[in-house]
C-alpha cells in the first residue's frame, strides 16, 4: 500500500512564501508523476503543479511566476514552492502521486489528506 503524507501548510501574510512537502512510501512502487491540487472554499479541485519522473513540469496560468514544483525521485517527494502568495491561494492543498504499482503492473491515482494554507493580513 502506497501512502502520501503532505507537511508544511500554515498562515501567511500576503507577499509572504511556503514550501509544501509530500512524501510518498510503500514498497514495490515507482513514481510516474506527482502533483498539487488545491481546493478553496466552494469551488472545485483544480490542478496547480505537477512533474513527471523525467522532470518536465507544469504550472497553472495562476500560479506561474510565482509557484516553482520539484522533485527528489530518490525520496519519492514532491516539493511545491509558493511565494508572493495571496489571499485568493487560501485552500487546502492536497498532493496526488500517478503510481506504477509493481505486484500488478498497473498504475493508480493516490491522494495525500491535505495540507491547508491560509494567506491573509
Amino acid at each position: 500500500q502506497v501512502q502520501l503524507v503532505e507537511s508544511g501548510g500554515g498562515s501567511v501574510e500576503p507577499g509572504g512564501s511556503l514550501k509544501l512537502s509530500c512524501s510518498a512510501s510503500g514498497s514495490g512502487f515507482s513514481v510516474n508523476r506527482m502533483g498539487w491540487y488545491r481546493q478553496a472554499p466552494g469551488r472545485e479541485r483544480e490542478l496547480i503543479a505537477q512533474i513527471s519522473s523525467a522532470a518536465t513540469t507544469m504550472l497553472a496560468d495562476s500560479v506561474k511566476g510565482r509557484f516553482t514544483i520539484s522533485r527528489d525521485s530518490a525520496e519519492n517527494t514532491v516539493y511545491l514552492t509558493m511565494n508572493s502568495l495571496k489571499p485568493e491561494d487560501t485552500a487546502v492543498y492536497f498532493c496526488y502521486g500517478d503510481i506504477f504499482i509493481r505486484t500488478r503492473l498497473s498504475s493508480e491515482i493516490f491522494w495525500g489528506k491535505g495540507t491547508p494554507v491560509t494567506v491573509s493580513s
